[in-house]
């Protein structure tokens, strides 16, 4: 299938740094709810309703971190 969605992009956790880690890791958060939800039109008309949701906006927070701590996890915390 072509439009695949691929949720680990590049196949690989591996970042330069942390920022780069934050970024794949709303990425990979952005995916998720790409394939939760693969209706494009839905998902635009839902976002107006969990933008002005206080707990949808924290487990989306939420979401994100976990992503983040896996990434972090798989970089030794971009240790030297």
């Amino acid at each position: 299938m072509s439009d695949e969605i691929q949720l680990v992009p590049n196949d690989s956790l591996i970042t330069n740094t942390p920022e780069e880690g934050r970024q794949l890791a709303v990425k990979m958060a952005r995916l998720i709810i790409k394939i939760t939800q693969p209706d494009a039109a839905i998902r635009e008309r839902l976002r107006p309703i969990y933008a002005e949701d206080p707990a949808m906006l924290i487990a989306v927070g939420q979401t994100v971190a976990t992503e983040f701590a896996t990434i972090a996890a798989a970089n030794n915390y971009w240790k030297k």
